[in-house]
């Protein structure tokens, strides 16, 4: 069953979630309401011409920091500072970059102008955050998400040149004190540097133990 919200800022059981993890329809990207949808295991996930859906997948896929797997290549790279890192410099370049990076097996992009205006005056409230990455002052990579506690939600990553994103969550992962990044949907390139599945019971549990922000 898919439920429909209204103006009450209030959610249905994840767990009453469909097969494909579609919850609720309908509501809008308030602070008050993403605040609340990430503080128990959902998130907004809708393109322009839809109505604004909201998910909880049955299994989440998961990146603990602490189990983070850095390839030798990959520490090369690192070693080289071929690339300039930064935390919270850019946030509404990396979102635009996001939006605007072509994947494959997508048509257009889920990052909707509605979405960049939410996300960025989450920002500007403390609630999001973003990672940099330059290369000779170029933007070209980063991520950016939503903290829910200790838990950091994830959002969306882009790379205009090899191995910067996989830097950036990097980076991320070493320097922050979140005790899990929520990956959202599964990927081999995160899958590569750790992330894995775990029920949604399990998600859920961190989320709720883990509350306060670190």
């Amino acid at each position: 069953m898919i439920f429909r919200l209204d103006e009450r800022l209030l959610f249905p059981d994840p767990a009453l979630a469909e097969e494909d993890g579609l919850l609720a329809i309908g509501g809008d990207l308030s602070v008050e309401r993403l605040l609340l949808a990430y503080k128990n295991g959902i998130f907004p996930w809708f393109s322009d011409d839809d109505p604004v859906l909201w998910y909880s997948p049955h299994e989440r896929f998961v990146l603990f920091p602490d189990e983070l797997q850095v390839s030798k290549s990959m520490r090369k790279v690192l070693r080289s500072e071929t690339f300039k890192v930064s935390f919270d410099e850019a946030f509404e370049q990396v979102i635009e970059s996001c939006s605007g990076t072509p994947r494959q097996g997508q048509d257009g992009t889920w990052i909707t102008a509605e979405m960049k205006t939410a996300y960025t005056e989450l920002h500007k409230l403390g609630f999001a955050h973003s990672v940099e990455v330059w290369q000779d002052d170029v933007l070209v990579g980063g991520l950016y998400g939503v903290h829910a506690g200790q838990v950091f939600c994830g959002e969306s990553m882009f790379s205009k040149v090899s191995n910067a994103s996989k830097t950036a969550l990097i980076w991320f992962c070493k320097n922050t004190n979140y005790k899990l990044v929520d990956c959202q949907v599964y990927t081999e390139h995160l899958e590569s540097l750790g992330a894995r599945m775990i029920p949604r019971e399990d998600y859920i549990s961190i989320l709720h133990n883990n509350a306060v922000k670190p």
